[in-house]
C-alpha cells in the first residue's frame, strides 16, 4: 500500500518550516511569492491533500457535501451525476456513501457516522424521518413523507401518473393495471392516485386485481404482473410505479410468451439510461432525475453560503418553488421545496390494443 504524503515530507522537500507549508495551503498572508510558488509546486508534484479530519478540525468546514442513499441502483445513481456536475467550480467535493441498508431509520445512522468531521451537509435520497433540526444542514430528495418543514426537491408525480394513464387511454387500452411502488413512499402514492383519477375522469374504475404492489424492484415485479396476465380478463396494459418494474413487466412477459407491445402496452415512469435500451424501448414517465440532484445540491450550499449556491429558485423546465426558509441580510430565502416537471416520453412499448 502506498504511503500517505504528509505535510512534513512537503516541507522537506520544499525546504521550509512545517509552519509556513500551513501557512501556504491554508491561504495565510506574510509568506514571500516565491516560497508560495516553491511550495505549492512540491504540493502538486507530491500529490499532498490535506486530511479531511484534520481540515475541520482547524477551519470547522471540510469542503465536502455528502449523498447519502439507502441503496445504488439507477435513480440514486443519476441523482449522484446531478449533484456532481452542481459542484463543479464551487471548491467542494462529493462523497457519495451507503451503509447497505433500507430500513427505517438509516438516515441518522449515516449522519451520526459522517456529520461534524466528514461533511459539511447532507442531501438524503427518499428519507424515511423527518430530520429538522440535525447539527448540520439537510435538504431530501423525494422524502418519504413529502415536503414539510425539512428542504426537499421532488418531481410533479401526480401529473407524471395522469400522463402515462391518458397516454394508454388515447390509446385505446380500457383494462389497465397499475404495479405500485412502496406503500410507505408518499411519491408512489401520488402517481396511484394519479392513475385512479385518471381512469375515472373516462369513466372508469379501477380494478381491484388489476392494482398491485412490486416495492420498485425489477425482481418483485414477476409475481403481481403474472398473476394479472394470468386473469379470465388480463389487463391490455399495465402501468408500472418506476422503470425497474417495467423492466420486470418486460422480463415476465416474454417469459410467459406475451408479446410486448402487441398483446401488452407497459408505461414506466422515471425514465433511467436502461429504460431506452430495452426490448422494445420502454414508454416512461421522463423525471429529471439529475435536477433533482443538481437543486438539491445548490440549495445546500445556499445553505453553508457557499458561492454557486444561489439561484435555486431559476428552476429550468416549468417546475415551482413553494415556501420560503427563513432568510437575513436582505437576501432571498432557500426556498423549503422544489417541484420540478414530468413528461411523457413514447418509445416502443406502447400501442392500440388488438
Amino acid at each position: 500500500m502506498a504511503r500517505r504524503v504528509t505535510i512534513t515530507d512537503v516541507a522537506h522537500e520544499a525546504g521550509v518550516s512545517i509552519a509556513t507549508v500551513s501557512k501556504v495551503i491554508n491561504g495565510r498572508h506574510g509568506i514571500a511569492a516565491a516560497t508560495v510558488a516553491r511550495v505549492q509546486d512540491v504540493v502538486d508534484r507530491l500529490g499532498y491533500e490535506q486530511s479531511i479530519v484534520a481540515r475541520s478540525l482547524r477551519s470547522q468546514r471540510t469542503n465536502v457535501i455528502g449523498v447519502l442513499v439507502a441503496e445504488f441502483e439507477p435513480f440514486s445513481t443519476e441523482i449522484l451525476k446531478g449533484a456532481g456536475a452542481a459542484l463543479a467550480g464551487t471548491g467542494h467535493a462529493l462523497l457519495a456513501y451507503t451503509g447497505g441498508s433500507d430500513r427505517p431509520g438509516w438516515e441518522r445512522r449515516y449522519l451520526s457516522r459522517l456529520s461534524g468531521t466528514l461533511i459539511d451537509g447532507a442531501v438524503l435520497v427518499t428519507p424515511t424521518v423527518t430530520l429538522a433540526g440535525e447539527e448540520i444542514p439537510v435538504v431530501a430528495v423525494d422524502p418519504h413523507t413529502g415536503p414539510d418543514e425539512l428542504p426537499s426537491v421532488d418531481s410533479d408525480n401526480f401529473a407524471g401518473a395522469v400522463l402515462a394513464t391518458r397516454h394508454l387511454l388515447d390509446l385505446g387500452h380500457t383494462r389497465i393495471g397499475f404495479l405500485g411502488g412502496r406503500t410507505d413512499l408518499e411519491s408512489s402514492r401520488l402517481r396511484e392516485a394519479g392513475f385512479r383519477q385518471t381512469l375515472a375522469e373516462a369513466g372508469l374504475e379501477a380494478d381491484p386485481e388489476l392494482v398491485r404492489v412490486a416495492e420498485y424492484r425489477r425482481d418483485g415485479a414477476d409475481e403481481p404482473t403474472a398473476a394479472m396476465l394470468a386473469l379470465p380478463q388480463p389487463p391490455t396494459a399495465i402501468f408500472a410505479g418506476n422503470d425497474l418494474s417495467a423492466m420486470g413487466i418486460l422480463d415476465t412477459a416474454r417469459r410467459l410468451g406475451v408479446s410486448v407491445p402487441g398483446e401488452l402496452s407497459v408505461v414506466g415512469f422515471d425514465d433511467v439510461p436502461e429504460a431506452a435500451a430495452t426490448q422494445p424501448p420502454l414508454t416512461t414517465v421522463r423525471q429529471e432525475i439529475q435536477q433533482l440532484g443538481g437543486h438539491a445540491v445548490r440549495m445546500l450550499l445556499e445553505q453553508l453560503g457557499v458561492a454557486g449556491g444561489a439561484g435555486v429558485g431559476a428552476v429550468s423546465g416549468g417546475g415551482g418553488v413553494v415556501g420560503s426558509g427563513a432568510g437575513g441580510g436582505g437576501e432571498a430565502a432557500a426556498p423549503a421545496h422544489v417541484r420540478l416537471p414530468t413528461t411523457l416520453v413514447v418509445r416502443g412499448s406502447t400501442a392500440p390494443p388488438r
